[in-house]
């Protein structure tokens, strides 16, 4: 029996090849997060997701002061999967 997947690797111009790939190919979107607060909080939760495995310290923008006196800024770009 011929899979569709066999049928794929066999005709990947094919229509149903490609409709095929669409629905078994996850989709990867952007994800921002974005920490604000004073610089010990921020770089506290940094380190909390690097702790659980989610994001190394070095994945975040360097701190970046905002308009407001004590508080700094970071961000972290994700791309995550879409079923």
């Amino acid at each position: 029996m011929i899979t569709q997947l066999q049928k794929f690797a066999d005709n990947p111009d094919s229509s149903t090849s490609n409709q095929l790939l669409e629905k078994t190919s996850p989709k990867r979107e952007p994800v921002k997060h974005l920490l604000i607060g004073s610089p010990h909080a921020v770089t506290t939760t940094m380190q909390r997701l690097h702790a659980i495995g989610y994001a190394s310290i070095g994945d975040w923008s360097p701190l970046l002061p905002t308009a407001n006196p004590g508080e700094v800024m970071t961000i972290l770009i994700r791309q995550i999967f879409i079923p």
